[in-house]
């Protein structure tokens, strides 16, 4: 029996001290203090290097946490099960290292898109085919029917719809397909209905996918829509936040929604007062349809109205299309 007890009092201090060794590890990597906004120096380094290599952060690696950094972090919680606080602390420390224990500082993930064949192409197809949403060929070729299945899974996830698999994409694939297995077979656990995907159908219900984004910058963006785009359709909305979700993920516009919106001269609404105005539910569904992964603008940072627009600068970029009365450009 004194024996039995030893033994389990042992495990308990074997499992213990793993506990201990790996919340020390997670603090050596990112040193012992919390990590917020303002917080700048080689732990931020490696939190946003981490975080990059997770598909979560697309910013530059510059070792300060500013907005982009606080909504990456806020995003990999909300991914993770975390408390969504923004704030770096051991549990968010712990559960990073965790999900990135191939990173090192350089490594980059390389993004699998359409023409591409191979390797991972074979596994992408089979984990797409296990949950149903690949019904082609299985032949490591990242053709027309991969794309449409890749579109569709980020569509239905929560992710931005551009069938490109980064580390994002196969995170959330991987969550999805933990059962399966190269032996799983081509029997899918469920039967999928894909859609037609260049031809997006807003949603019905708003989500509750924020993408990392506050109450305060949702509403902000749906402001900006319902000033704008009033009188536009709804796709035309959608486009319209689009753009500003496009800027917040551009190094060349400010890292946040609010800063974006209220730069100056960037939107007529601003400089009229129409910014004031309160959005109605058809701009907040927008905004939502667009963080979701619904951009008509085509990747667009910039749009204009050809009837108003006196501009040469604006004439003068790379057109992509017209919905409505705005014409949307790169």
């Amino acid at each position: 029996m004194k024996k039995t007890m030893l033994l389990l009092c042992a495990c308990m201090l074997i499992l213990v001290a793993g506990s201990v060794a790996t919340v020390t590890k997670a603090e050596a990597a990112f040193g012992k203090s919390e990590l917020k906004v303002g917080a700048a120096g080689g732990d931020v380094y490696e939190l946003q290097g981490r975080l990059k290599y997770l598909g979560f952060y697309t910013g530059k690696i510059d070792g300060r946490l500013g907005w982009r950094t606080y909504r990456a972090v806020r995003l990999f919680q909300y991914q993770f099960g975390l408390e969504v606080d923004g704030l770096v602390g051991s549990h968010t420390k712990r559960k990073l290292v965790e999900a990135s224990k191939e990173w090192a500082p350089g490594v980059s993930n390389r993004i699998f898109k359409k023409g591409d064949r191979g390797g991972y192409v074979w596994e992408l197809q089979r984990r797409l085919q296990f949950i149903g949403y690949y019904s082609g060929k299985i032949d490591g070729k990242f053709g027309w029917q991969t794309d449409r299945a890749v579109r569709d899974f980020q569509y239905r996830f929560g992710l931005r719809v551009d069938g490109r698999v980064g580390s994002k994409t196969k995170l959330k694939l991987w969550k999805a397909t933990r059962r399966w297995s190269p032996q799983a077979g081509k029997a899918p656990q469920r039967k999928a209905k894909v859609t037609g995907l260049t031809r997006m159908k807003p949603m019905t219900q708003v989500p509750k996918y924020t993408s990392g984004l506050s109450k305060y910058d949702i509403d902000v963006i749906a402001k900006a829509v319902h000033a704008e785009a009033r009188g536009e359709s709804y796709t035309g909305k959608v486009a319209v936040a689009s753009v500003i979700l496009n800027r917040l993920e551009s190094e060349q516009f400010p890292d946040s929604p609010s800063a974006i919106v209220y730069q100056p001269l960037a939107f007529e609404a601003v400089a009229d007062g129409q910014i004031n105005m309160r959005p109605d539910m058809g701009a907040r569904k927008a905004v939502y349809d667009a963080i979701n992964g619904w951009d008509p603008s085509g990747g667009a940072l910039y749009y204009f109205n050809p009837v108003e627009a006196t501009s040469r600068w604006i004439w003068g970029r790379p057109q992509i299309k017209r919905i409505g009365q705005h014409i949307f450009t790169r």
